[in-house]
């Protein structure tokens, strides 16, 4: 038995073969993931109901699992509400963050660096996240 608190056999295992540097993108419930895939991605979808599985509780359990080094997410309108950006921030911490404007957004999504992409029941606008795999720390590196 597994003892990650993440046991989804299709994530587990494309996070297993993800090495550093590759993306993983949180999807929300309206992003076209079929256009979106890449040559190397694997969609996993998670979204059985609106709502339900919500993106946070999925980037919860990835940072159980996997170091994250890097986040993007896509521009806002000045007008707009992205409150679950702060969230992310809450979450990942000490991580580079940018935002891209949403047609190069989209095309980093598409990049073949993409391996996973995971599709949330997510309803939050300018939900979607890109999420950079960081390496594992050494122990002795960890106190640094």
């Amino acid at each position: 038995m597994l003892k990650t608190p993440v046991i989804h056999p299709t994530i587990m295992e494309v996070l297993a073969r993800s090495g550093h540097f590759a993306q993983i993108v949180i999807a929300d419930g309206n992003l076209p993931v079929a256009a979106m895939a890449g040559p190397n991605a694997t969609t996993v979808h998670l979204n059985f109901r609106p709502g339900l599985l919500d993106a946070l509780t999925v980037l919860e359990g990835l940072l159980e699992v996997c170091p994250i080094q890097g986040a993007i997410v896509m521009e806002k309108p000045a007008e707009a509400n992205a409150d679950i950006h702060n969230a992310y921030k809450k979450l990942l911490g000490n991580v580079t963050w940018n935002e891209m404007e949403r047609w190069a957004f989209y095309d980093k999504i598409k990049d073949s660096a993409t391996t996973l992409i995971i599709q949330t029941g997510e309803l939050r606008r300018f939900a979607n996240l890109i999420l950079t795999v960081g390496v594992v720390k050494m122990v002795e590196e960890a106190h640094f």
